[in-house]
């Protein structure tokens, strides 16, 4: 690409990840009640026997939660090409263990990002989807 390409995107910022859930409700509880998100719209679309959540991102961004009948299992290891995860800022990277932990969360021990010198670590959400939190001051 270039130098002229990049300076004449269209692209104003991040939007929106979207997560199909095999249980919509459990799914529901973990992003709300587990990580707090707040819910901006819950829809039932009947044409699709789903149901879609926008959930806000703190600092910008927004996380929708998909419901679907029967939706095939996401291959999560080994890691596959597509999506990898999902990371989550936070500045106090042991105060959010601490808290999820408290919570029934699994957490991996936290690592050093060696080119950043941040603290991160991971998780998975109900259907193995890994979520990172990284740590920035």
């Amino acid at each position: 690409m270039s130098d002229i390409d990049a300076k004449n995107t269209l692209i104003t910022g991040f939007h929106h990840v979207a997560i199909i859930a095999s249980d919509y409700e459990v799914s529901k509880h973990f992003y709300t009640k587990i990580l707090g998100l707040k819910v901006i719209a819950e829809t039932f679309r009947s044409e699709r026997e789903s149901w879609k959540l926008d959930l806000q991102i703190p600092g910008g961004g927004q996380l929708e939660l998909f419901s679907f009948p029967k939706p095939p299992k996401r291959v999560s290891r080994p890691e596959a090409c597509g999506l990898r995860h999902l990371a989550f800022r936070v500045s106090d990277i042991e105060g959010e263990i601490a808290r999820l932990t408290a919570l029934g969360v699994e957490l991996e021990p936290i690592r050093i990002d060696k080119l950043t010198g941040s603290r991160f670590t991971f998780f998975a959400d109900p259907d193995d989807l890994p979520i990172e939190l990284y740590e920035t001051l």
